[in-house]
Order: C-alpha cells, then structure tokens, then sequence
C-alpha cells in the first residue's frame, strides 16, 4: 500500500464495484449507477431498497462455482445473492 509522502498516511484504494471486489474485503458504498441504462432505475431502486445505499458497508462473503455468479453478499448483517450484473451497479470503495 502507498502512503502520502507529507503525512504518511495511507492512499486509500481505489473505487471499484462490488463485483470486482476480493473476497471477504470490506468495502463501503458509494453509489449505485447501472450502465444499462434501460433497467438502470429499476435496478438500481431494487438494490437501494434491499439496504445498499451510500455509507453501508458490504463484502464479498461467496461466489458461485465454477462461474462465481451469483454473488453472496454481506451488506450489514443481512446477506443476499446478487447477480454479477447487479454487484456492477454498485460502487465501493475498499478499505485499506
């Protein structure tokens, strides 16, 4: 990890979505945004409504075999399955 050359402190990672995400790394929500935009509301309604809204923490608890889609996912103390293309509609920035 690199840090700051005036403070030390370290850079934080950088965005990513929750589909790119490692397992088991903690990360927080930043945004939700679908990049087909055709069933982005909707999409995008549904996963705020289930708790993945700004500032909620969320992990990677599980992947699928062989294909690891879908998704177990930890956001809170709820856990739920998402499909890969909805895990890409939220963006987290990890944790150092």
């Amino acid at each position: 990890m690199m840090s700051s050359p005036s403070t030390g402190a370290p850079f934080p990672a950088a965005r990513t979505t929750l589909d790119r995400l490692a397992d088991h790394q903690r990360a927080q929500v930043v945004a939700l945004v679908d990049p087909q935009e055709a069933q982005g509301l909707e999409r995008t309604r549904h996963l705020a409504d289930i708790g993945f809204i700004p500032g909620e923490e969320v992990a990677i608890v599980a992947r699928s075999w062989p294909a690891g889609d879908p998704l177990v996912v930890c956001v809170g103390s709820a856990r739920f399955a998402l499909r890969g293309v909805e895990a890409a509609c939220i963006q987290v920035q990890p944790h150092a």
